[in-house]
């Protein structure tokens, strides 16, 4: 199996400066409003947005007043099921969140390894000779082979709106290691992973000089199948990743 590429969205420029991106708009719990900026056809509905994440209308007006409390100011980009599997109100409606939510990943999961084959030929084509970041699979046999090609470094999941994670990438920015930070729940949204770099303090530096890389996790959190919550840090041992304390 060919290692899993991902195109390099996310080096320097991130942290240096470059125009923030609009949040999406299933994390913003507030009302969405026209403006000259947003022709009133792109505007979705409630009804509609409910709909994107499997849910019913009333389940939606909930998430939203969910966000307008404490929820929202922990966690301002919570998507709807966490945040609703987050305050369930019982044990069935937790295992429902939980069930939509492991559905609504798998789709995206599959949706993006879909795009990355055609990006890796899309590659082949245009520009063969040309080196490119190679990063280890997201499916556990690819991971395996991308460990046994030579990759030691360190792996770092970590999720927005979770302080132990923003502790973990400082402490381990400070020992001078080298890793690769992976951003669960960015969904391929290059302006999460840049706000959430500023707020964690990741050095520009090190991460121009690749000392430090910044990625979409794209799925290979739940593909390790390892217990416990975030942040993880992870190595390669013995052709498997594990998790380190």
């Amino acid at each position: 199996m060919s290692c899993f590429r991902v195109a390099p969205f996310l080096i320097a420029a991130l942290l240096a400066g470059a125009a923030p991106a609009a949040v999406a708009q299933h994390a913003t719990p507030s009302a969405t409003v026209p403006s000259r900026e947003q022709p009133a056809t792109t505007i979705r509905s409630d009804e509609q947005q409910a709909r994107d994440w499997g849910l019913r209308p009333d389940e939606w007006a909930r998430y939203r007043e969910l966000m307008q409390g404490p929820q929202g100011v922990y966690s301002p980009n919570l998507d709807p099921l966490t945040a609703l599997g987050i305050e369930a109100r019982s044990d069935e409606e937790r295992r429902r969140y939980a069930e939509l939510q492991v559905q609504a990943e798998a789709r995206r999961v599959e949706k993006m390894l879909t795009y990355q084959r055609a990006y890796d030929a899309a590659w082949q084509r245009l520009a063969p000779g040309m080196p490119r970041v190679n990063l280890p699979s997201a499916t556990p046999a690819g991971l395996t082979a991308g460990i046994l090609q030579g990759s030691d470094r360190t792996a770092v999941f970590v999720k927005d709106g979770c302080p132990a994670c923003d502790q973990a990438a400082q402490r381990l920015q400070a020992s001078g290691a080298e890793f690769d930070l992976y951003v669960v729940g960015s969904r391929a949204d290059d302006a999460r992973i840049r706000d959430w770099a500023r707020r964690a303090r990741i050095d520009p530096a090190k991460v121009r000089a690749r000392q430090i890389t910044l990625n979409h996790d794209g799925g290979r959190w739940l593909s390790l199948g390892l217990q416990g919550e975030l942040p993880a840090v992870v190595r390669p041992v013995g052709g498997q990743w594990q998790r380190q304390p």
